[in-house]
């Protein structure tokens, strides 16, 4: 699977556009690349969410055995502008605070029903944050005002503007949850065991017999 064959399957599944993608189709580490934004504690704590939005079942690993943690780290320190990295880094922060509040502990040391109980708290909420007028009214203005600059840049033939343009960040959570789907299912472990893969498939059959509960397959 190539850049963007993995990027046009987790864009369905998603729905919509993913965050990084220019610079991760260009091949080329971001200019703003910062070192050190994530701990060790921090990896470990998005393994454990992508582990919970993915668990581990009989026949294929979750998002520990894909180490999708590392993923997000290398996609957000690679690909992400300077103000993607912000947002998802105080992100980390946001979380671990409201986990604390609701539950009085860390997630690693919630139930897997609480930690179940509490993604699912937040997906609604990215959701509903992302529906409300004021924010919509942001984003489109903001896009907009990176749209006007990246078109002055390239009148001064700054080509590779629309590389570093920023873009109003979504909730942070979905941008965990974008980030886990997008390292899980472009990883061996999800390409290989998850989804049904043939290493060299021969021809296209558009007909091939589907029974209900197959897997999909990979790209």
């Amino acid at each position: 699977m190539n850049r963007r064959e993995a990027l046009a399957s987790v864009s369905i599944l998603l729905g919509g556009a993913i965050i990084g993608a220019e610079v991760f189709l260009s091949g080329c580490k971001n200019k703003a690349a910062s070192a050190g934004l994530f701990s060790t504690d921090d990896i470990a704590l998005l393994d454990d969410i992508a582990e919970t939005i993915i668990p581990t079942t009989a026949d294929s690993g979750g998002g520990k055995a894909a180490q999708v943690g590392a993923f997000m780290k290398q996609i957000v320190t690679d690909c992400y502008t300077p103000m993607e990295q912000d947002h998802f880094v105080k992100g980390i922060s946001t979380f671990k605070n409201a986990c604390k509040e609701q539950y009085k502990k860390d997630f690693a040391n919630l139930s897997v029903n609480e930690k179940q109980s509490f993604l699912t708290s937040l997906h609604k909420e990215a959701k509903a944050y992302q529906e409300t007028d004021a924010y919509k009214k942001e984003k489109e203005l903001f896009n907009q005002q990176q749209e006007d600059w990246v078109k002055a840049e390239k009148a001064k033939h700054n080509f590779g503007a629309g590389y570093i343009k920023q873009n109003y960040p979504p909730h942070y959570f979905a941008m965990m949850r974008q980030l886990t789907l997008w390292g899980y299912f472009s990883s061996k472990e999800g390409m290989t065991k998850a989804l049904r893969y043939i290493e060299t498939p021969g021809r296209y059959d558009g007909a091939f017999p589907y029974k209900k509960g197959d897997k999909a397959w990979a790209l």
